[in-house]
């Protein structure tokens, strides 16, 4: 590289290249790979019988019908991180997106329990200070007594977490309610590979 002398830049350093030919951005071809970007997917095992057949019973439950009386729940939890601001927000202006200062306080932790009835059109969010088995043991007794206290079967599509299995009641509830619970709670899991 040889730089140019102080009377040739106009305020900047100009670099030249001898011999070379300048590159122009219409030279530069566009690829069609673009590893910046991802998107996330379920990529099955090979070869994998447990896979499959929980797939097919999740997928079977989901093509039946409608039926208020046994009703198809899907449920899920996710822990989160809450968050307070250090400094208030900018004041939002037309046109602008919310202006918010990067610094943050953590103030602790909750899971989100969700639960859902996709052909019935119903759902239900509760937050909780923790996800345990005694919070899930109340969370399905809930679901139970106060959303479906008629419903004779509730088919409940959850996660294969330790957590999620009637050991968990008993432990939350004494052994008469959890049996009747029991009676009227269908556990579907999916697969270990989705949970």
């Amino acid at each position: 590289m040889v730089p140019t002398t102080h009377s040739q830049q106009n305020s900047r350093t100009k670099l030249h290249r001898p011999n070379q030919p300048r590159l122009r951005r219409h030279s530069f071809k566009k690829t069609q790979l673009r590893p910046h970007l991802k998107k996330m997917w379920c990529i099955p095992p090979k070869q994998n019988a447990a896979f499959v057949a929980c797939m097919e019973d999740i997928l079977d439950l989901y093509q039946q019908p409608f039926d208020e009386n046994y009703p198809v729940i899907c449920m899920d939890e996710k822990p989160y991180q809450l968050l307070g601001e250090v400094r208030d927000p900018l004041p939002l202006k037309a046109g602008s997106p919310n202006r918010v200062d990067n610094e943050y306080e953590r103030c602790g932790t909750c899971s989100v329990f969700v639960f859902t009835e996709p052909l019935g059109g119903w759902r239900h969010v509760h937050a909780r200070e923790h996800r345990t088995k005694m919070d899930w043991a109340y969370e399905i007794k809930e679901l139970l007594t106060v959303y479906y206290p008629n419903a004779p079967k509730v088919r409940l599509v959850v996660d294969n977490l330790n957590a999620h299995n009637f050991s968990s009641l008993y432990e939350a509830f004494c052994a008469v309610e959890v049996r009747e619970f029991a009676k009227r709670l269908e556990i579907r899991y999916t697969s270990k590979r989705l949970s």
